[in-house]
């Protein structure tokens, strides 16, 4: 049986962010995949994060810095090693190689931080993003982590496309793994409620998120006035985990905008919705609650941002615009007219069993591993640059690490 140690980023909370339903897809695939898994992270254990010990897989909080961290990849003996976000990486990398130079060093980028951070720069500033990301820092330590490991899990086409053209990385390093969903049958799609059962609209993301916070206050201040004079009786319902004061400030029952904060069961709330709205003005990756939205049959209607690499050349299940006068137009059209609605949710149903289908992406990533363990000499040999990066950014790390360990251990003298 194969070793998995994954190295997370934080608890892995699928009821609170896409990027924990991501890394629960990948857990469940290594299981299948017959992997005995451990996984450890610095972030201290969260009561939303799914019962791991449930799904046989060990776990454990890990100290930064410190040499402990040493001692359990000696034990562990990790075949392969999968970084969740390329922050573990750049912290817990150079020790992987130091101790177990032999394994297969996985990075799952969950989205481009350095693209979603550099949207958000040229968002405030009015510029284009591409004039921000080169020169970023935050590019620089991204590309040089993907170059570092092995394989890089990337969730877009979009992005897929950007590291390849942009930045002339080789498509070795890169692999296209998006959501894994089960499709949806056609009782399932008989079983979600109809038109005239649904009521009022939703918007739903984790406020940790400041895309999400964007999304919401844009909501607030420029669209939803705007839709509530053609539907005045209709309500917006906000979720999403951990909102701030802020967020529960915007709470106003006279304009039909109900703050909710953590949804229990964020589908159950979804399937009653009928319309989703997310106009998404920055932003990576694939966006969980459009996808969800999708799967629950609930039309959606966001920006090309919030749509970036979910429908490739399908047609959206709703509309998709960067208007805020014609996003609120849509939004009406899909909350009234029900053809129209009927059509968008089949548009959904259509992008998640062709797009996102599990099985089908699950068996080429299962071959795509097959494929990198037999030839990892080779990965190795025509991949210079990551083991140049490797030896220089290791070796500072290594020193900076060293250097905290030496001055934690004179604290306790």
């Amino acid at each position: 049986m194969q070793c998995l140690l994954v190295i997370g980023c934080v608890w892995p909370e699928p009821n609170s962010s896409a990027a924990g339903s991501r890394m629960l897809q990948l857990l469940e695939f290594f299981l299948a995949e017959n992997y005995k898994i451990t996984f450890v992270t610095t972030a201290a254990r969260s009561e939303f994060a799914v019962d791991l010990e449930k799904m046989n897989i060990a776990s454990e909080v890990i100290k930064m810095n410190h040499p402990s961290f040493d001692e359990l990849l000696k034990n562990v003996q990790p075949d392969l090693v999968l970084f969740d976000r390329f922050m573990t990486e750049e912290q817990f990398g150079w020790r992987v190689d130091e101790n177990c130079p032999e394994a297969i060093k996985i990075l799952d980028t969950e989205d481009l931080h350095f693209l979603r951070k550099t949207r958000i720069e040229a968002f405030k500033k009015n510029k284009n993003s591409k004039d921000l990301y080169f020169d970023a820092e935050i590019t620089k330590r991204e590309i040089a982590s993907i170059y570092r490991c092995d394989l890089s899990l990337i969730i877009s086409e979009a992005e897929i496309k950007l590291l390849q053209e942009e930045f002339r990385i080789s498509s070795k390093l890169l692999y296209y793994l998006p959501f894994q969903l089960e499709p949806i049958s056609e009782e399932e799609k008989i079983n979600l409620p109809g038109f005239e059962q649904r009521n009022n609209f939703i918007s739903i993301g984790n406020f940790l998120h400041e895309p999400n916070w964007n999304a919401i206050l844009y909501l607030k201040e420029e669209i939803w006035p705007l839709i509530r004079k053609e539907v005045p009786g209709a309500k917006l319902y906000i979720y999403g985990a951990y909102p701030s004061q802020k967020v529960w400030n915007l709470h106003n029952e006279k304009e039909g905008f109900i703050v909710k904060g953590r949804a229990e069961n964020a589908e159950a709330i979804m399937r009653n919705a009928k319309v989703c709205l997310a106009p998404i003005r920055f932003g990576a990756g694939l966006k969980g609650k459009l996808i969800q939205a999708m799967q629950c049959g609930t039309p959606a209607v966001t920006t090309s941002i919030g749509a970036e690499g979910i429908p490739g050349d399908l047609a959206w299940n709703g509309y998709i615009t960067n208007d805020q006068q014609e996003f609120a137009k849509k939004a009406v059209c899909l909350y009234t007219e029900e053809n129209l609605w009927k059509d968008a949710i089949e548009n959904g149903f259509r992008i998640i069993n062709s797009r996102f289908n599990k099985i089908e992406h699950q068996q080429e990533f299962s071959k795509k591993l097959a494929e990198l363990i037999q030839n990892i000499s080779v990965y190795r040999r025509e991949n210079f640059v990551g083991r140049m990066l490797q030896h220089h950014q290791h070796r500072s790390t290594y020193f900076m690490a060293k250097f905290i360990e030496e001055k934690e251990k004179s604290k306790l003298l």
